[in-house]
């Protein structure tokens, strides 16, 4: 007997994650590109031969691709991958080209590019406010659990206990906060005020630095004082200031991806722990048996993630595209076909050749080839 769900259900509630995401992701796209005037041919979620659509009032096709893995939506005018002006956008009558996307000023290309990541961080903090109404935010107290033997905080004379307010005069109010301050300030004398009992303290405390080093021999030195914190409290939080809350709890996982990103590729952090598809399917189907709440904050974990890695600036993504638009708007004049050809054909051979890892990476962390290595041994 096990636990684990099913394979149909864990195909079911992979689609039923990844789908919905994508349909938003260009749904930003599209709505933006309504909004700046440009025409949109086609909107499918899918990639490969057209299973089920329509085309609505304004000639949209929409479409159901049959390989749900991604989705696009394509602009009139938007002729190529690098979005060049081609003889057959220089044909058309002025009136249909001024509906196409290479018509539109730089900034409204922008727009519509970034408007699709955007949304799904939009996603996002919608499921943290409706969770935080209903639910509450967990938060970390700036209180002092435990202070280690020998450490800074203990020669200083902190203690179990003490709740710290401010550290050279900014305030703290969570231990995230207190975290933060102290491990950028390694060797520093760094002045803490904190609370423990009624009275009102001040201590100095000088952090010592925790040298690590990436494969390349860089080395990053990071400061501790040697405290730990308490447990975590759910706190309710006031309509008013839902959208800050959930706001905040969208950026710390992006600060947290960057982090452990940059980690990953220096070598301080294995890369056995990207996951691709078969993962995200494998914590879809896990998730979804745990219950709705799981499944509904995977979903804004996964719509944080959709829209990190679209804004990464490589080519075929839409950072790429941004990366593009940004130098077109500098220099007051596009990037050059050839150097765009190039950067497009590179960029694809990064994403071919990173889906294939993260693929592998699935696929040994299943442990399926131990147990092909088995059978046939």
């Amino acid at each position: 007997m096990t636990d684990s769900p099913g394979i149909l259900f864990t195909i079911l509630a992979f689609l039923l994650v990844i789908g919905p995401l994508i349909f938003v992701h260009e749904l930003g796209h599209y709505l933006a590109g309504r909004w700046c005037g440009v025409k949109a041919d086609v909107f499918s979620i899918g990639f490969g031969r057209e299973i089920a659509g329509y085309t609505d009032s304004r000639g949209t096709r929409w479409k159901l691709g049959w390989m749900p893995m991604g989705g696009y939506v394509k602009f009139a005018g938007d002729m190529n991958p690098a979005s060049v002006p081609t003889p057959e956008w220089l044909a058309l009558p002025p009136e249909e080209r001024a509906r196409t996307f290479q018509a539109k000023p730089v900034w409204q290309r922008f727009l519509i590019v970034f408007a699709g990541p955007f949304t799904n961080f939009i996603v996002a903090i919608g499921i943290f406010m409706a969770f935080f109404a209903a639910y509450g935010a967990p938060r970390t107290p700036s209180v002092v659990s435990a202070v280690i033997e020998g450490s800074p905080a203990a020669r200083a004379g902190m203690q179990p206990g003490d709740r710290v307010v401010a550290i050279e005069g900014r305030p703290i109010e969570r231990f995230d906060d207190l975290a933060d301050m102290i491990r950028f300030r390694p060797d520093e004398r760094l002045r803490i005020d904190l609370v423990r009992g009624s009275e009102t303290r001040t201590l100095f405390v000088a952090p010592v630095a925790n040298v690590e080093r990436d494969r390349f021999g860089n080395e990053f030195r990071k400061g501790t004082i040697g405290v730990l914190s308490g447990p975590q409290i759910v706190v309710p939080v006031p309509l008013h200031e839902l959208p800050v809350e959930a706001t905040r709890q969208t950026f710390g996982i992006v600060r947290m991806m960057v982090d452990t990103l940059g980690q990953i590729v220096t070598g301080r952090r294995s890369v056995k722990e990207l996951g691709g598809p078969i993962k995200i399917a494998q914590v879809s189907g896990q998730q979804a048996s745990l219950g709705l709440l799981n499944f509904v904050m995977l979903m804004a974990l996964i719509s944080i993630n959709l829209g990190f890695i679209n804004l990464l600036p490589i080519p075929m993504l839409d950072g790429g595209h941004l990366v593009f638009y940004l130098f077109e708007g500098i220099a007051r004049r596009p990037v050059p076909e050839r150097a765009m050809e190039w950067a497009f054909r590179s960029g694809l051979a990064v994403l071919l050749s990173f889906m294939i890892f993260v693929t592998l990476n699935d696929i040994l962390s299943l442990g399926a080839l131990e147990r092909l290595a088995g059978l046939i041994g």
